[in-house]
């Protein structure tokens, strides 16, 4: 996976998601993106400020605080948020960086990319995994 890597291919090559931005809302869209996400077989870690869970899993207060590889940041923040949410990807290890519906830039994509980070914005992980048969996530992937 790579800076040319389409939408459907970020998914195919993702098993564990730091969502941005995640919401304990369930009128949220970050709270059903989330849930459909897990029943697919993806590991989502939420990711805002407080404590807690979402959906049983904890609440971690930044990228910094997970201690794992993470394949996808997911970001459900405004566009503004973009670029520093990028550059904590690329610190982070991310192999990709998502932005939902609404989140456009190209500061953000250019930082991602040129790191090497396959990149998606202005579109949703939920309807691309639904309208690609991305299908549940290959046990290759799986820790």
């Amino acid at each position: 996976m790579g800076p040319d890597s389409t939408p459907a291919e970020i998914l195919k090559g993702t098993c564990t998601i730091a969502m941005i931005g995640a919401s304990p809302d369930p009128a949220k869209p970050s709270y059903g993106v989330m849930e459909y996400l897990m029943a697919q077989g993806y590991k989502v870690i939420p990711v805002r400020p407080g404590e807690g869970e979402i959906l049983g899993m904890p609440i971690v207060n930044s990228l910094a605080g997970i201690d794992e590889p993470i394949h996808m940041v997911d970001v459900f923040r405004k566009s503004e948020a973009a670029p520093d949410i990028a550059r904590e990807a690329v610190a982070s290890g991310a192999t990709s960086l998502w932005l939902q519906p609404g989140c456009v830039s190209d500061e953000a994509r250019d930082i991602a990319t040129s790191a090497g980070l396959a990149f998606a914005q202005d579109i949703c992980t939920k309807q691309v995994h639904r309208d690609q048969s991305v299908g549940p996530i290959g046990p290759s992937l799986l820790p």
